[in-house]
């Protein structure tokens, strides 16, 4: 049986780069593999915000993955990190998937938990008056904190200056989904009965293990769920990104 295609999620402020060590490899091992880059995302990260970050919100990301899926030959392994974890679940959801790979995944509306970390992470943006109606970007302290925990100080500085604007909207979505009457994070699990793998550092303070247990518990399908000892929430560095790859082998391999 040939190998499935496999399309990778970016997460927020972040682009496609990310993926470029697990793109390599598993092009290497004989997969088709996607990598697109969210809407607006594919930009310098000195450039300003586009005016159009202010509005966009998680559909829009949904439904600009959702028509790559639809161009590939047969239905992939849908692999996302953070909030690309969350819109793996959105995009499954909306045209199926041989599988799912959740990294750190950030909660849908129904895998929510109340921690103090995820606030601190992001308190610099949502003290900003209407936050939720404005681009938005991380500054350095609190990704350094909340996101690049656990991640030496080299690796991490060069990760924050290649941050990019994300959308204010999207964050809304996601952080405060009962207060959303679109219910975009809105899952609906008895659509996810695919083979699924959740991956989650044991340290992540912006999505934490909670979410991640509450995701695993909400998917209807077989799961398998890992927890990375001593890894925050940043996973694209060695030694994480090798057991996350192991872990990711050994899902791929079931399939």
């Amino acid at each position: 049986m040939s190998k499935p295609p496999l399309l990778f999620i970016h997460g927020m402020w972040s682009t496609p780069h990310v993926w470029d060590w697990f793109a390599d490899r598993y092009r290497a091992a004989g997969h088709t593999v996607e990598v697109p880059a969210l809407p607006y995302h594919d930009v310098d990260p000195a450039e300003p915000p586009s005016p159009i970050l202010a509005t966009i919100g998680v559909q829009d990301y949904v439904d600009a993955v959702a028509a790559v899926v639809r161009t590939l030959p047969e239905s992939p392994v849908i692999i996302g990190h953070s909030m690309g974890g969350m819109l793996a679940q959105k995009v499954a959801e909306a045209t199926g998937a041989r599988g799912l790979v959740l990294l750190s995944p950030a909660p849908t509306a129904q895998a929510q938990s109340i921690s103090l970390a995820p606030m601190r992470t992001v308190f610099g943006i949502t003290m900003k008056r209407q936050w939720w109606k404005q681009p938005t970007k991380i500054d350095a302290e609190r990704a350094r904190w909340g996101i690049f925990n656990e991640v030496p100080h080299d690796i991490a500085n060069a990760e924050i200056a290649k941050l990019v604007w994300d959308s204010g909207r999207v964050l809304f979505q996601i952080s405060i989904p009962w207060a959303d009457k679109s219910r975009a994070s809105h899952v609906e699990y008895s659509r996810l009965s695919m083979p699924s793998l959740v991956v989650v550092g044991d340290r992540d303070r912006v999505t934490p293990i909670a979410v991640a247990r509450a995701t695993a518990r909400a998917l209807t399908g077989h799961t398998d769920y890992r927890e990375i000892t001593g890894a925050g929430h940043w996973l694209f560095h060695d030694p994480v990104r090798e057991k996350v790859a192991a872990e990711m082998d050994s899902f791929l391999r079931q399939l």
